[in-house]
């Protein structure tokens, strides 16, 4: 069933991709990064390679559109619209469930290939959480052990949902899990991953 529902998926990579959208579909909306590390997980089963180099092409095109261009720092497609080829991108609302699927997926690149940039990839992701996003806010609650919401444009979602507060913890045991963080002792101490090696500063 897995090796069906994968090839499914690569028959729409390749009815809607092309050099300027490189996708499955031609909406990004919910959840993106579960499309291609569906294939990636597949693909590395079955010893497909053209699996494994469409989800590798499709997920490296969504971190780089996730991307600011300003501060080079995670940005969910946002939804308020989300993405439709051909128009505009929707920068707001920002869902936790999409910066916990980007790490997962660039996780499971990183495994794929052992190319640090999926670590530095899933670093960026996973400090959206921590307060490395456009409004420079964290979304982690030391003190609850939650998550927030989201973000809007002015603010944080101050609601801690199950499905944002299970994205950032999944997220949390998959970076520990490659033994990329020991502990988090705050919402203060925010991981950056620079250049391809891994930093910790703390944020004053």
């Amino acid at each position: 069933m897995r090796s069906v529902l994968a090839t499914r998926l690569l028959e729409l990579y390749g009815s809607n991709q092309s050099p300027e959208w490189n996708w499955f579909e031609d909406v990004l909306a919910y959840s993106n990064a579960r499309l291609p590390q569906a294939v990636l997980i597949a693909g590395r089963r079955t010893s497909d390679s053209l699996m494994v180099s469409a989800a590798l092409g499709a997920l490296n095109w969504l971190s780089e559109i996730q991307r600011s261009p300003e501060n080079d720092h995670f940005v969910p497609i946002g939804s308020q619209g989300f993405y439709r080829k051909g128009r505009e991108k929707a920068r707001f609302d920002q869902q936790p469930l999409e910066a916990g699927g980007a790490v997962s997926a660039c996780l499971e690149a990183y495994r794929a290939t052992g190319d640090d940039r999926w670590l530095k990839e899933a670093w960026s992701a996973f400090n959206w959480f921590l307060g490395n996003n456009d409004l420079q806010i964290a979304l982690y609650d030391p003190t609850t052990g939650g998550c927030r919401d989201g973000l809007h444009p002015e603010r944080v979602n101050e609601n801690q949902g199950a499905e944002s507060t299970l994205a950032f913890l999944m997220a949390l045991v998959e970076m520990r899990s490659l033994g990329e963080i020991d502990d988090l002792r705050s919402r203060r101490d925010l991981f950056i991953a620079r250049n391809n090696s891994l930093e910790t500063a703390n944020v004053l």
